[in-house]
């Protein structure tokens, strides 16, 4: 694969000391943790580059008993990231709300595993809004996923759940990119003078507002200041950290009119207005954005993908057939 060349890495390697899937060259069954993650070193430093700088990674991981004690590969496998150089962004907990019995009487049943988010460097592409606003309620959801394990009859041992990829195609891969370039298109978010009607607060302080005949620069002024005047959202400003007089002056006439539903403005609705461009001008073409699963099993991280509106890219040592993957995905294989 080429340098440069994918946006985004979801993935769920065999874990260590699990299963034999009998294949030359595979990973999970080496004589030590520390092998294992010497192993996955390896992969990371593969995927690094082929990401594009903008590209990151989300590592599904569970950890393993060694001589009736955690092996603790997840932190292993972070702690050897970081000093690698990736940024470790997130320790995402997977909760389940079952799973397999527990025989041992002496320690509680797993419930969770990780989902690692890592990143080459700071600048990475990442749609929080886009997330928030499909799995929360327009705030950061926060890093505890509950999700349920699919059942797969098929003869690959450990299914990937598709909401695990979907999750996080949905907050680290672009719709699209510059075909130039590689640049991501991303979000371009402005706060609205629109708040939620459900909330009797919230539809009253619409209401004063009307009445008063408060305008969208009082709104603005509102959302530039917040409840004080350290600003939540600057917008203007006189060099000092502080908005400007006349921003201060609105803010001012609308608190007066609006009392204690002042404060429900500063938390306004936000909507996309756009998406950012890049230098190339409008003759490049925009290409969709690339997942790669370097442990694809199944082809779950692919099948999601396309349905997404992203390509994929999917390797394995003991891949599906062709004719298996056309059935699942809908797409062919490069060879055909």
């Amino acid at each position: 694969m080429a340098d440069d060349s994918v946006d985004l890495v979801v993935t769920s390697p065999p874990y260590y000391k699990k299963r034999d899937y009998g294949v030359d060259g595979q990973i999970g069954q080496e004589a030590t943790p520390k092998a294992y993650v010497d192993a996955m070193m390896d992969c990371l430093k593969e995927w690094r580059r082929v990401l594009r700088p903008t590209g990151s990674v989300f590592l599904n991981v569970g950890d393993t008993y060694v001589k009736r004690s955690l092996a603790g590969i997840p932190s292993r496998i972070e702690a050897a990231a970081i000093d690698d150089g990736w940024l470790v962004r997130n320790r995402i907990i997977w909760a389940k709300d079952g799973g397999m019995p527990e025989p041992a009487k002496n320690k509680l049943a797993g419930r969770h595993e990780y989902i690692i988010h890592l990143a080459p460097q700071s600048n990475y592409y990442y749609d929080l809004f886009g997330y928030s606003k499909d799995v929360g309620n327009g705030a950061n959801p926060g890093d505890v996923w509950r999700i349920n394990p699919e059942r797969n009859m098929g003869r690959h041992l450990a299914p990937f759940p598709t909401e695990i990829v979907r999750r996080a195609v949905l907050l680290a891969c672009p719709l699209a990119v510059c075909g130039k370039c590689g640049m991501p298109r991303e979000r371009i978010v402005e706060r609205t003078a629109k708040l939620d009607p459900s909330r009797p607060q919230a539809r009253r302080a619409m209401e004063i507002a009307k009445e008063a005949g408060l305008t969208p620069d009082h709104i603005a002024a509102i959302q530039a200041t917040g409840v004080s005047d350290a600003g939540k959202a600057l917008q203007v400003q006189n060099g000092t950290g502080r908005n400007a007089a006349a921003v201060q002056l609105l803010a001012a006439e609308a608190k007066k009119v609006l009392g204690g539903y002042f404060r429900e403005f500063t938390f306004a609705q936000k909507e996309t207005v756009g998406w950012s461009g890049c230098d190339c001008g409008k003759e490049a073409p925009l290409e969709r954005g690339v997942v790669l699963d370097p442990f694809m099993g199944t082809g779950t991280t692919l099948r999601t993908a396309f349905a997404m509106g992203r390509n994929a890219v999917g390797v394995d040592l003991n891949p599906i057939t062709d004719e298996k993957f056309a059935e699942l995905t809908g797409q062919l294989t490069f060879d055909h």
